[in-house]
C-alpha cells in the first residue's frame, strides 16, 4: 500500500481539477466538486490545513483514482 501524502483541502482540489473536477460551491469548510465529464461524480472535500488520511483515501476512491494516480497529480 502506497503512503498517502499530507495535503491540505485546497491542494486536493487543485489536483482533482486536473482530472475534470471543478469547484461547484462551498458551504462553510466543505468544498463541493463536480466532475464535468462522464461519469458525473460529486465530491465533498474539507477545507482543512491537512486532510485526515482516511478522508483523503475515501476522496481518492470516490474520484475513481488510485493513490499513485493522485500522487502524480500533485
Amino acid at each position: 500500500m502506497t503512503a498517502l501524502p499530507a495535503v491540505s483541502g485546497r491542494e486536493v482540489v487543485k489536483a482533482l481539477e486536473k482530472v475534470a473536477f471543478a469547484l461547484d460551491r462551498q458551504r462553510g469548510s466543505h468544498m463541493i466538486l463536480r466532475q464535468q465529464a462522464p461519469p458525473h461524480r460529486r465530491l465533498t472535500v474539507p477545507d482543512h490545513q491537512e486532510v485526515a488520511k482516511g478522508t483523503l483515501r475515501a476522496i481518492i476512491r470516490q474520484a475513481g483514482l488510485t493513490v499513485e494516480e493522485f500522487r502524480d497529480l500533485l
